[in-house]
């Protein structure tokens, strides 16, 4: 029997943020990040429980709009009951006239995981279980690299990925300057891969719409298990026409902000799959949402960042679909979840299971 616990409150917060080193250095046409930015949310309330989270806001600089933020919403809300769907509702009515996306959704989203991770933990119960489902293993694709890099390194990479955690399935960056090179990439990781590997590619918004019909339509025979974002991510009218043209599937997902973005593009028909990225979408209350909409049309669900939260929810996700596994917030947790056999194994600990490396914090802390 679970012990019963008192209501929570909400009393204050801590927030941190540290720039980790990567293991391999992002390489996108848009950006290549030397360090990952990570803002680290501890949650204090009442009565000792401490609901934690981390955001991963790309921009070092961002730190600096995302954080003030946070602490004003948790100063808004002190004394208040912990209870994320009703805190969901009133911190987006608080903060509607400045917009309800970007810096003000990635702040309720933040404090949104650090809530439930409180409730579960003071459930005495892993988030999978307090949310009504169980844990476990959850399949996964490794996307530590393969970026826009020489196809010999592709190469080497590919090895090295598949050998990370057996996996069968990685993420590939597409979107060269020419398609030669991509297909030099493609062939590049077939090669050092098995015949059961699975490639999942992503564009990264790089290609225009005609360039995007060309390249899309040349690789559509390559046998590629999704093409992710090759316009721009808001341009939903584009990505319908172009899914029309390719017997590859679709997936966007990951610049949904709010479960309404991911309603209106598949009411417009413009993706195969979605991938939800908790800091944009509403948090974990976001994403139960998100996912409902997804499931109410038969729509696989995969993740985006986030690979402890999204974990969990996965397992509680009715269509759910690929997790995306990186391991780039492995330096600041005290213990990193494991990964076997191509999966993500949630662990039998309360709350979102992760807890932070103190020393790392302190070696990697970024001032702001």
């Amino acid at each position: 029997m679970i012990a019963a616990h008192p209501p929570l409150a909400i009393e204050s917060v801590d927030v941190r943020a540290v720039l980790v080193p990567l293991h391999r250095t992002p390489v996108l046409k848009s950006m290549s990040p030397p360090a990952w930015t990570i803002i680290l949310i501890d949650l204090h309330m009442r009565g000792g429980v401490v609901g934690r989270s981390y955001l991963q806001p790309y921009l070092p600089n961002s730190v600096r709009y995302i954080v003030p933020l946070i602490r004003d919403l948790v100063e808004r809300f002190k004394g208040k009951p912990a209870d994320p769907v009703d805190l969901f509702r009133q911190a987006r009515q608080s903060l509607w006239p400045i917009g309800l996306e970007g810096v003000t959704l990635a702040a309720i989203s933040g404090l949104d995981m650090a809530l439930w991770d409180a409730l579960s933990k003071a459930a005495q119960m892993p988030l999978a279980r307090y949310l009504g489902g169980s844990v476990g293993a959850v399949k996964a694709y490794n996307s530590n690299g393969l970026w826009l890099i020489d196809p010999q390194e592709v190469a080497r990479e590919t090895g090295d990925l598949m050998a990370q955690g057996e996996f069968s399935a990685l993420k590939i960056r597409l979107g060269r300057d020419s398609l030669a090179q991509d297909l030099a990439a493609i062939a590049a990781a077939r090669r050092a891969g098995s015949d059961s590997l699975q490639l999942m590619a992503d564009f990264s918004q790089a290609l225009t719409m005609d360039e995007a019909i060309a390249r899309c339509r040349a690789l559509d025979g390559e046998g590629l298990y999704w093409m992710e974002e090759p316009i721009a991510c808001d341009n939903l009218s584009g990505l319908a026409q172009l899914r029309r043209r390719l017997a590859t599937p679709i997936q966007v997902g990951e610049n949904f902000w709010g479960p309404r973005a991911l309603q209106i593009a598949l009411e417009l028909d413009a993706t195969d799959f979605v991938m939800p990225d908790l800091m944009r979408i509403g948090g974990v209350t976001g994403w139960m949402r998100a996912a409902g909409i997804a499931a109410a049309r038969g729509v696989p669900v995969s993740t985006h960042l986030y690979p402890e939260f999204s974990a969990h929810l996965m397992r509680v996700t009715e269509t759910a679909h690929w997790l995306e596994w990186c391991d780039w917030a492995d330096l600041i947790l005290a213990e990193p979840f494991e990964v076997r056999n191509g999966e993500v194994h949630v662990p039998e600990r309360p709350g979102s299971g992760i807890e932070w490396n103190e020393s790392a914090i302190a070696k990697y802390a970024y001032r702001f």
